[in-house]
């Protein structure tokens, strides 16, 4: 059979990012939210629907942490496929030589498992850099949301994503994952990396 068109996989020129108008609201904590307009009850009960058992005080997952945001684990969705995990509670170096295989030309999502603890988290996204021998070929920026605390693991999947293929296309990348919010904290950044070939094996 023979070899199939071959894709060239350009190069990113890596733009800066647009400014915009938009500033985020101040920022309020969760007690802030409860005791604001506490006298009126059809909104008491609208946040008790939004907020959970957050309303009711503060949801605290891990006591020994003191970050809001608690990113647990990346797992990658492909076609027929089981589930792929990267641990992101442990040594975050050693991902970069864990490397996923994907095939080519597959379609897939990426799926980010997290807690939320102490306060409310409005306007996250998820950035993801991909590099080729140094070189930046893609670049993504997907918004998350607005999350209340909760003790349940939360999550949030990406849209679904076709893999490069072609014969140029195979080889070995590197990510940079960086999960943040409106007021530019860092919840998590961490690198791992992926091999695009012709078949899962």
């Amino acid at each position: 059979m023979a070899e199939e068109e071959n894709v060239q996989v350009e190069p990113v020129v890596e733009e800066e990012e647009e400014s915009t108008s938009y500033k985020p609201p101040p920022e309020k904590s969760l007690q802030e939210m409860i005791e604001t307009d506490k006298e009126d009850e059809s909104l008491r009960k609208y946040k008790e629907t939004l907020l959970g058992s957050s309303a009711a005080g503060a949801v605290v997952v891990d006591p020994n942490n003191p970050n809001r945001v608690l990113v647990r684990k990346l797992v990658l969705l492909a076609e027929g496929q089981s589930e792929k995990e990267l641990d992101l509670t442990g040594d975050l170096n050693a991902l970069k030589d864990e490397a996923f295989t994907i095939k080519e030309g597959i379609s897939y999502k990426i799926r980010i498992d997290f807690h939320v603890q102490r306060e409310i988290v409005t306007g996250m996204k998820y950035i993801q850099r991909t590099f080729r021998k140094g070189l930046l070929v893609d670049k993504m920026t997907h918004m998350v949301g607005s999350y209340a605390p909760k003790e349940d693991v939360q999550s949030y999947t990406t849209p679904i994503e076709d893999a490069p293929s072609g014969l140029i296309a195979r080889g070995h990348y590197t990510v940079k994952s960086l999960f943040t919010d409106d007021d530019n904290n860092e919840h998590l950044k961490w690198e791992w990396s992926f091999n695009i070939k012709k078949d899962w094996n």
